[in-house]
């Protein structure tokens, strides 16, 4: 009978996904290590997954690319027939795509990123969820970017697959807020190869471990929390989210009172979270039916 937690994390060849699979290994859990694998170069999965073994952890390797056919039910069923179930799963693996302003991406580019950074981590949730919820404590950790909340010059594309990852994580954590399963985001600032490849340097201060104490705490039983987005960094952490002004309103509003108000009604003193998108609805309409002429 499986005791020991099992863990799926994409992407984990280097950077960012090899750190998060070293600390959820250390952290007891057996590890499933998957990177594409490319012609005539070994292994990177089974690099980390070779080093975690060699340290005393329990650690397996999958070398399949997370968008190709058949690949996110490949890759639940490895993990399923090695272990005897899954109960993390970490979604890292992603790309930048091509530096380019908008205007001078082509459609193939913007669908080049978001099939890789989005639809394939929806496949994936697809395939493993019955197992997750099967799972006493099933999590799952979606890696996104602040570039996905605030957008970011020249990755256009980048930045829209991961605010669509963020919008589709919350969303599931509201649909199985009533269940065992907790899914969170990470966004990571983290100097790795991908960071270098967009102009940034190399920094010590950011080495991809200094992001991990995040990731190994909310997929760990205890983590109780849901549908929040944290950024992490050179072991300094913080939570985002988005929020509303209170705003404000009357029955006559013009064109010329929104403007005459706009900056009362931006501001964000005492602004507000919600939920979801129901709960924001139903908050700015009773906002909005109690308003009194000003």
């Amino acid at each position: 009978m499986k005791k020991q937690r099992t863990a799926l994390v994409t992407g984990a060849g280097k950077g960012l996904g090899a750190a998060f699979a070293r600390g959820i290994a250390a952290d007891g859990s057996a590890v499933m290590v998957n990177n594409r694998s490319h012609e005539g170069q070994p292994s990177s999965a089974k690099n980390i997954a070779d080093s975690l073994i060699a340290q005393g952890f329990t650690a397996s390797h999958d070398d399949h690319a997370v968008d190709g056919k058949g690949a996110a039910d490949a890759i639940i069923g490895h993990v399923v027939a090695t272990w005897g179930g899954l109960d993390i799963l970490v979604l890292n693996a992603g790309i930048t795509g091509p530096a380019a302003k908008v205007g001078t991406l082509t459609d193939a580019d913007i669908r080049a990123v978001m099939e890789i950074n989005f639809h394939a981590n929806t496949a994936l949730i697809d395939a493993a969820l019955p197992h997750l919820m099967a799972s006493t404590a099933g999590r799952i950790l979606f890696i996104a970017s602040s570039a996905g909340l605030y957008g970011v010059r020249g990755r256009a594309s980048y930045a829209a697959s991961k605010g669509a990852l963020i919008a589709y994580a919350r969303t599931l954590a509201d649909e199985l807020s009533r269940t065992s399963v907790r899914v969170n985001i990470l966004a990571p600032y983290a100097a790795t190869n991908m960071t270098a490849a967009q102009g940034e340097a190399l920094n010590e201060a950011l080495h991809p471990d200094k992001a991990t104490a995040a990731a190994v705490w909310l997929t760990r039983p205890e983590c109780q929390r849901t549908g929040e987005t944290w950024i992490a960094g050179g072991n300094y952490f913080c939570r985002a989210t988005a929020i509303e002004s209170v705003g404000g309103g009357t029955p006559d509003a013009t064109a010329d009172w929104f403007g005459e108000n706009v900056e009362r009604l931006s501001a964000m003193g005492n602004g507000q979270e919600h939920s979801g998108a129901e709960a924001a609805f139903a908050d700015f309409f009773n906002r909005a039916k109690n308003i009194s002429k000003e």
